[in-house]
């Protein structure tokens, strides 16, 4: 499976926002966006320039794919089939994104990454309504339960990503029972309850041209 291995922290740079894509790391005085939040390269302090329409475009299709951890072709594909849904594309999308279910484990604050909850679903560590999945992509829905396999509930990256996990991170679609290592996917999410930095539309706007 194609992922991407670059430095997570110069992406978030490069898109001028938080993407917290290094888990506790995002809170702690280690951030490297907070020490520097210039774009990285030589001449990062000193780019100045206007963006064009279709400059301001990429960058927020960037901002919104890199804070799922996706390449282009993954994104690109999950944004095709979100075209052919009902309702407001760019809304069908984020659902999408949202709804994979190394998203819900990561969400569910049983991984402290992404990154790393991508790693925990392609090993087997998760059931989905007491069922073996180890497909990151897999599309979790409304009324799912996502378990920790019994053989699993051992690790101490699984109970430690729990243990700082903060509330303000929770979503209101998700529901967790720490003590039996499960989380629900209560609804299909709204706008609003989706905590991600990015215009949607722009990126809609993009992939149209």
């Amino acid at each position: 499976m194609a992922r991407g291995t670059g430095a997570v922290c110069k992406q978030c740079r490069r898109e001028g926002a938080k993407l917290f894509l290094k888990g506790e790391r995002c809170f702690s005085s280690k951030c490297s966006f907070d020490r520097r939040s210039f774009p990285p390269g030589q001449h990062g302090q000193n780019r100045r320039f206007k963006q064009s329409d279709y400059g301001v475009q990429l960058r927020e299709k960037q901002k919104v794919r890199r804070s799922y951890g996706l390449l282009e072709r993954q994104f690109r594909n999950t944004y095709e089939k979100a075209s052919f849904e009902r309702g407001v594309t760019g809304e069908n999308l984020l659902v999408r994104l949202e709804s994979r279910l190394d998203m819900v484990v990561f969400r569910l604050g049983l991984a402290s990454s992404l990154r790393m909850a991508r790693q925990f679903v392609n090993h087997g560590h998760f059931e989905v309504n007491r069922k073996k999945v180890n497909i990151p992509s897999y599309t979790v829905k409304s009324g799912d339960v996502v378990t920790v396999r019994p053989q699993s509930r051992k690790l101490e990256a699984i109970h430690e990503a729990m243990r700082h996990k903060r509330t303000e991170q929770m979503v209101s679609y998700l529901a967790l029972d720490k003590a039996k290592m499960e989380g629900v996917f209560l609804s299909r999410p709204k706008r609003e309850e989706i905590p991600v930095t990015g215009n949607e539309q722009l990126v809609v706007e993009l992939y149209s041209r």
